[in-house]
């Protein structure tokens, strides 16, 4: 077999974004700010807001529907689709033969670049990769649009049209957000690629790994007027505690 000839591949390399060293510092520096920012604005967002969809539809109902077990099974849920889902790439990526170059065209160890660099035809696993990202994207954004559409229901029945442009403004730039996030995800993962595609891929895997998850905390932040009277009055109960 012409393989018997190859040396098999037991280390790889990130090529990451850059290979100059003032420019790996300057985005090493930019990236930690955004994801610090990032983690900052969605711990105070847990801290500031308790209650979103539930309580918004059916806020008297709140406690009964959102109880602890309901709580519990909507946080494994996403965890064990997503422990599966990784596993599945994990073996089949692992499973090929690496016996050429062992230079990773990205940041990141993602699937894509990695099955580029193996030595037999990997079009069951691409196809593999696509059904299975395809099928989660699917039924994420199935559940997204339904719970949308409950929103929607909900928000017309507000009496005021201050209070439903209020609430349509900030459904309309999270499901914004969403869009964009989902599009870069279908694009990467479930579209045929190639090798000429691996730098667009990795522009675009900075994009949803960095930018859109800072601006959900702008999002809920910044555009809403409660939640930035309520961190006032956080930080000025943590004043009075310290100062007295």
């Amino acid at each position: 077999m012409e393989g018997k000839n190859r040396t098999a591949v037991m280390e790889f390399f990130l090529l990451g974004l850059t290979g100059h060293l003032h420019q790996k510092i300057a985005l090493f520096v930019l990236l930690l700010f955004v994801y610090l920012i990032t983690l900052g604005g969605n711990l105070g967002m847990i801290t500031l807001i308790w209650d979103r969809c539930t309580a918004i539809c059916k806020p008297l109902l709140y406690t009964l529907i959102m109880s602890q077990r309901v709580c519990v099974q909507l946080v494994i849920g996403p965890y064990a689709i997503a422990i599966i889902s990784t596993m599945t790439h994990t073996i089949l990526t692992f499973s090929l033969p690496f016996c050429g170059p062992n230079i990773i065209n990205h940041f990141f160890c993602d699937i894509s670049p990695l099955l580029s660099l193996a030595c037999v035809d990997t079009g069951i696993t691409k196809l593999v990769l696509s059904t299975v990202a395809g099928a989660i994207g699917v039924l994420s954004g199935t559940i997204i649009m339904v719970s949308y559409v409950w929103i929607t229901v909900a928000i017309l029945k507000i009496q005021t049209a201050h209070g439903r442009w209020k609430a349509f403004s900030t459904c309309t730039s999270h499901l914004a957000t969403v869009s964009v996030l989902f599009g870069t995800l279908f694009f990467i993962y479930v579209r045929p690629s190639s090798s000429s595609s691996l730098g667009i891929n990795k522009m675009i895997s900075l994009f949803y790994t960095v930018v859109i998850p800072g601006l959900n905390p702008l999002i809920y932040s910044l555009r809403n007027k409660e939640v930035k009277e309520a961190f006032k009055r956080q930080v000025k109960r943590k004043l009075s505690v310290l100062g007295g």
